[in-house]
């Protein structure tokens, strides 16, 4: 009985994140009521309530379940080249990933397109903007990290600071996914573009990307 409530109150939870990822695609985050989202979903607000805080709460949620399989995935890559394991193809498959979900699966694009382009960080909202800001220096410190190792293991020698090589290289991914979904992802194949201008970024730092890629 317990595992049957514990499986029905994760589906409520599931529920009303399919339903707030609608209405703030619709509507913007600041735009949207929690009283809407509850409409969408067929649930009450108390519903809501008892699963999130507040409107920032749930967007941190709904956030939260479309990245965390990338970031098991990134886990999952450290932990291979912490035991000595190729560095670069694992940063390169965490990036192609991303640009295949985002590329072919709908909610996840949505999502990213929510907290790119309908997010208005003021008010309620401003925290959000705070965690968006440590979310990125936590992954840009990802990122320097692997490729320090990785010019390690290639016998690279940066010609920029290991942190300016992974801002730039997050600056790329970044802006490759901003422009993609500005243009609503009708104007060029992401995942190929993508990874090519990926490639570009890195050869430019001296990697050789020729088995990687291919």
């Amino acid at each position: 009985m317990a595992r049957r409530t514990k499986e029905d109150a994760e589906a409520t939870r599931n529920k009303l994140l399919d339903a707030a990822a609608e209405v703030f695609f619709a509507k913007g985050v600041a735009g949207a009521s929690l009283s809407e989202v509850a409409q969408a979903a067929g649930l009450t607000r108390g519903a809501i309530y008892w699963h999130f805080k507040d409107k920032v709460d749930l967007f941190d949620a709904l956030m939260q379940r479309t990245t965390l399989p990338f970031e098991q995935a990134w886990e999952a890559g450290q932990a291979k080249f912490m035991q000595h394991g190729a560095v670069l193809p694992e940063i390169l498959g965490v990036l192609r990933m991303v640009f295949r979900s985002v590329s072919t699966d709908t909610a996840t694009r949505r999502v990213f397109d929510i907290a790119l382009y309908k997010v208005e960080c003021v008010g309620e909202l401003l925290a959000v903007r705070q965690r968006r800001i440590e979310g990125a220096l936590r992954f840009a410190l990802q990122i320097e990290q692997a490729l320090l190792l990785a010019a390690q293991q290639e016998g690279v020698c940066l010609p920029v600071s290991s942190q300016n090589a992974a801002r730039g290289l997050q600056a790329i991914f970044d802006g490759v996914l901003h422009f993609w979904l500005l243009q609503d992802g009708q104007s060029f194949d992401l995942e190929a573009e993508g990874m090519l201008a990926v490639a570009l970024y890195l050869k430019g730092l001296g990697f050789d990307l020729q088995k990687e890629i291919a």
